[in-house]
């Protein structure tokens, strides 16, 4: 029986779907918290004040480690963000924070922090139709999207995609990926040569 503590896990949850997969997650018996607040919506015959999520396709769950899986599961949760090639955690501080301002009424803004992508850097797309694909970060527009060339079919492609839903490869993966090793494949041949 693993008693590992339970934390605040966080996960991504697919466009617009951060309230169904709540009322999901507590239905399955699963401890969900989305931060919600109030904001001011208008409409071309109305005003009305409606509740949305605090952090878009955001919701923290607080399981053991080795229940991540059984989150996964859930319709709409798309992955778990990892941090460092780890789960990431939302410590209580920070939780009581969150918890704190929205307790102020004040409208709150929440932004991304931005991962750090540097052209050459080796990268493994999350969501969407190209999820699993690993390549190399070639090029930045608009500082929302950029191209990955992907070399999976041994032909160089190169595609536009969201950064939310690129990441760099960890450590170990980059160890483990493809253009790694070719290079080293390659660093192998000439030293015989």
């Amino acid at each position: 029986m693993n008693l590992s503590p339970k934390k605040w896990f966080v996960f991504y949850t697919k466009s617009r779907q951060e309230k169904k997969v709540n009322d999901l997650l507590i239905k399955r018996g699963f401890e969900p918290y989305l931060p919600l607040q109030k904001v001011m919506r208008q409409w071309s015959d109305r005003r009305k004040k409606v509740e949305v999520p605090l952090f878009n396709s955001y919701i923290f769950v607080r399981v053991a480690e080795h229940d991540i899986q059984n989150v996964l599961s859930v319709p709409g949760v798309a992955w778990n963000i990892r941090l460092n090639g780890k789960p990431a955690e939302l410590h209580l501080h920070e939780l009581e924070t969150i918890q704190r301002f929205i307790e102020t009424g004040m409208l709150i803004e929440a932004q991304n922090v931005p991962e750090k992508f540097s052209v050459g850097d080796e990268v493994k797309v999350i969501d969407g139709p190209l999820k699993g694909a690993q390549g190399i970060l070639s090029d930045y527009h608009n500082k929302q999207y950029f191209s990955v060339v992907l070399e999976s079919i041994g032909q160089v492609i190169t595609v536009q995609i969201d950064r939310k839903i690129v990441r760099k490869l960890t450590e170990k993966e980059l160890l483990e990926s493809p253009s790694e090793q070719k290079r080293l494949m390659s660093k192998k041949l000439t030293r015989k040569w």
